[in-house]
């Protein structure tokens, strides 16, 4: 049976892309998948890591504006 493609990770929420960033970590450290699979897994860590960036500097953004407007 073939592995259905994980959603694009653009399209992932912050819970959403740590959730998974924490999967693949905890796969990648058990060492029990191939070199390819691996590469595959550390490109998505990447983008995923990358994802949940892009959400917490949107939050910190928020938070200022915020706090901008309060003072």
């Amino acid at each position: 049976m073939a592995q259905a493609s994980p959603p694009p990770v653009d399209d992932l929420s912050y819970e959403q892309a740590r959730d998974e960033l924490v999967r693949v970590v905890t796969e990648l450290e058990q060492g029990s998948v191939t070199l390819e699979q691996s590469l595959a897994l550390w490109e998505r860590g990447e983008s995923l890591a990358r994802r949940c960036e892009e959400w917490l500097i949107g939050a910190r953004a928020r938070l200022d504006a915020a706090r901008g407007e309060a003072g």
